[in-house]
């Protein structure tokens, strides 16, 4: 599809793809969250890095990107990529090798530490896009953004479905959050008010094998 005078592709496991530069961008990985979640007394399961990293080297593996974006919070806390354990460092280090990859800082991990390899910035223009961890008030045409964790909710045939989702309106793109244990708020949230206009905004709703477009018409609040 066009954005914004960019050809992008929205892939199914919730990154967005520029063809042109052979570019994946993913949001919102937030890696580690377990354990920093542990530390609160809060417990989980201890696997949410190594199921995020999985997931993440079969979309690398299908599209075998020249550079990876990841836009902020790719770790849940400042300390995370130092809790990161021994295999998934391993993990990593091998889907980094070979390519261009670039840490966008976010508000949970705004400064990240200086031996994590790759490289670090606030923004990033990448096919003319602007890429940023949160989306600004009053940005110009074509930013793409994580921070919100969109979702969408439709009813059909008596049967209501709630997914991951992106949210767009031809000039703004934000990108659901890609990490296992991040989960989703809803794109009529009052989060978004402001982000979008209303007769543009879509909602791309991940499906197993494709998005699903669905008018802000169709969609339903929690």
């Amino acid at each position: 599809m066009r954005f914004a005078g960019a050809d992008i592709a929205l892939d199914p496991a919730g990154a967005l793809w520029l063809p042109a530069s052979r570019t994946l961008v993913v949001a919102d990985l937030h890696l580690e969250k377990a354990s920093a979640l542990a530390r609160r007394r809060v417990f989980l399961p201890p696997y949410d890095s190594a199921a995020t990293l999985s997931a993440l080297a079969r979309l690398i593996l299908r599209r075998n990107p020249a550079r990876v974006i990841c836009l902020g919070d790719s770790f849940h806390d400042e300390g995370g990529a130092g809790r990161l354990g021994g295999h998934e460092k391993a993990r990593l280090g091998m889907l980094q090798a070979g390519r261009e990859w670039v840490w966008i800082s976010g508000n949970h991990d705004p400064a990240l530490p200086a031996d994590l390899p790759g490289k670090r910035a606030d923004v990033i223009i990448a096919d003319g896009l602007t890429l940023r961890h949160e989306p600004q008030a009053g940005a110009g045409r074509g930013e793409v953004a994580g921070h919100l964790h969109p979702a969408a909710k439709v009813r059909r045939h008596g049967r209501s479905v709630r997914r991951r989702a992106f949210v767009s309106d031809g000039t703004r793109l934000i990108l659901p959050a890609f990490g296992i244990l991040t989960g989703g708020l809803n794109v009529l949230d009052h989060a978004f008010a402001g982000l979008f206009g209303d007769r543009g905004m879509r909602a791309f709703l991940l499906g197993r094998s494709r998005v699903y477009a669905v008018a802000r018409s169709a969609l339903r609040p929690d």
